[in-house]
């Protein structure tokens, strides 16, 4: 037979006792069903410990020399709640450039103390999201493209909406400036971009989404802070609509941002942000990246050598082109047709050109942007990318 659990301690007891008394070991083992190798097992534990050595006995070792010190473990607990959205590769990082002549233990063990001691939250699976065939440049060095994206609004203690600006460098994961606006207007933007200007020079590109105020439903989707973008010789690119994987860094920034400097919020937007402040300092010199090899953002990032100007040029165009002012209401003045056409508020204040490509038909140009071309027998601009004639009613005034 073998062993019952109901009375598997009174078969042991039976077991050893008989064999005790004289029974033959292998004539045992095959009545109560049990190997050789268990029937050696209980007659020494037996031996040894009496009744006791019968019980089932924990697999776990009475001694564990590789068991983390409760010193470290306090030390791993202690590092995570100073940073509580830093995961077992950072906070090994950490440890290590702060405590000297510890053996800090492994990224996997300490994921393992974080489970251990309740400290791990559950992520939320997201569905993978298509790769957009549009391709985006690449970034070699830092200040080749600079992110720019509005991480939405929440409400503050005194019921006014914040709205973080964050300008983020792509090579470096630099985090250039994180501001809290209280809209997503242009002047507020523009002041905060020409301050970074100044401290940190131009870059070569600005990437951004399609909402405003960096692009519009208007000709080619220029603002009037693209255009000023433009006119300090920064080239535009914008993500493909619905598809936010492609400027993936500074949404993953975005993410850390909204778990450590909006929750709760501020009771004011001074109040915030000194947070935000104390976020930037944190997330360019101290935290870890691993795409940087596991260093900071400040250890990659250098100012840029395009210096902002004090004066911007004023626009040159070739001589044979007609050059033409864009007025108040987004129109210019077309010569051949003796009368204004629209063309885009987004371009008040700046000049075009107008080049004559063959009898009926002119190209419009805005620095070296061709926005279109004008068809004489229908005395409209047609915009070059969408083939659609350019209205008032298409342009967002921003």
């Amino acid at each position: 037979m073998s062993w019952k659990v109901k009375d598997i301690m009174s078969q042991r007891v039976d077991f050893v006792l008989r064999l005790n008394q004289g029974e033959r070991m292998s004539d045992l083992c095959r009545e109560f069903g049990i190997s050789r190798k268990t029937g050696y097992k209980f007659s020494h534990r037996y031996r040894q410990l009496g009744v006791g050595g019968l019980f089932d006995q924990s697999k776990r070792p009475m001694h564990s020399p590789k068991r983390t010190p409760p010193e470290i473990v306090e030390m791993v607990v202690a590092m995570r709640q100073r940073y509580p959205t830093w995961g077992p590769k950072k906070l090994h990082w950490k440890l290590e450039k702060e405590i000297e002549g510890v053996s800090i233990p492994a990224p996997s063990t300490i994921a393992l103390i974080l489970k251990h001691k309740d400290l791990v939250r559950p992520r939320k699976r997201k569905r993978r999201a298509t790769p957009s065939p549009l391709p985006l440049s690449t970034s070699q060095a830092p200040n080749d493209i600079w992110s720019i994206d509005f991480k939405g609004h929440f409400r503050l203690g005194n019921q006014r909406y914040c709205y973080p600006l964050t300008i983020c460098d792509h090579f470096s994961r630099y985090l250039l400036g994180c501001e809290a606006l209280e809209s997503t207007k242009r002047h507020g933007t523009v002041m905060v971009l020409e301050a970074l200007f100044k401290s940190y020079g131009l870059p070569t590109t600005m990437r951004s989404d399609n909402g405003a105020p960096f692009a519009s439903s208007g000709l080619l989707g220029l603002t009037q802070l693209g255009v000023y973008l433009m006119r300090l010789g920064i080239a535009l690119e914008r993500i493909e609509p619905g598809h936010p994987e492609q400027n993936g860094r500074h949404e993953r920034m975005h993410l850390t941002l909204k778990q450590e400097a909006t929750r709760p919020a501020s009771a004011n937007c001074l109040a915030q942000q000194e947070r935000f402040d104390a976020f930037v300092e944190e997330y360019n010199q101290e935290r870890p990246h691993e795409a940087l090899g596991m260093r900071p953002p400040a250890e990659h990032y250098q100012a840029s050598k395009r210096p902002y100007p004090q004066n911007i040029k004023s626009l040159e165009y070739p001589l044979h082109d007609i050059v033409q002012n864009i007025y108040a209401d987004g129109s210019m003045y077309f010569p051949p047709l003796k009368k204004r056409l629209y063309i885009s508020t987004a371009l008040v204040g700046q000049t075009i050109g107008l080049r004559e490509l063959e009898k009926e038909t002119w190209q419009v140009d805005f620095m070296q942007t061709n926005l279109g071309y004008i068809d004489l027998k229908t005395s409209r601009l047609w915009a070059l990318e969408t083939e659609e004639k350019t209205t008032s009613n298409h342009e967002e005034k921003l």
